[in-house]
């Protein structure tokens, strides 16, 4: 699976320096199922996608909804797992992270992302 690191380009700052891209119709149907979490600057971005769930989960999650621009246009914080987030026609990729990032970071409807291949990667 390919990396990237997340910038929010509004803020100047780094969401997240490891994400990998769930671009498959496997990566996206497994997402982080099985995981016990997410470390500091991991993520998941799943794309294409328009809703996302934590069924099955062990931990909350922070999500990001973004439309095709990768502006944001949604926000989950501590999404708890059993929980299904509303769909969204406008929504074209989700970025999960660890819970709490959205505060953390000051994150807001209408910033854009940026996306950079991760040196590792």
């Amino acid at each position: 699976m390919r990396t990237v690191q997340v910038w929010n380009t509004t803020t100047g700052g780094m969401l997240a320096a490891s994400v990998k891209i769930a671009e498959t119709t496997w990566s996206r149907m497994r997402g982080l199922l099985g995981r016990n979490s997410l470390g500091n600057g991991e993520g998941l971005w799943i794309w294409p996608s328009s809703g996302v769930h934590t069924i099955g989960m062990s931990f909350a999650i922070d999500v990001i909804g973004l439309d095709r621009n990768k502006q944001v246009i949604k926000l989950w914080s501590h999404l708890v797992p059993g929980r299904i987030t509303s769909v969204s026609w406008k929504l074209r990729s989700v970025i999960e992270l660890p819970a709490g990032i959205i505060a953390e970071s000051g994150i807001k409807i209408g910033d854009a992302l940026h996306m950079d291949q991760a040196p590792h990667d």
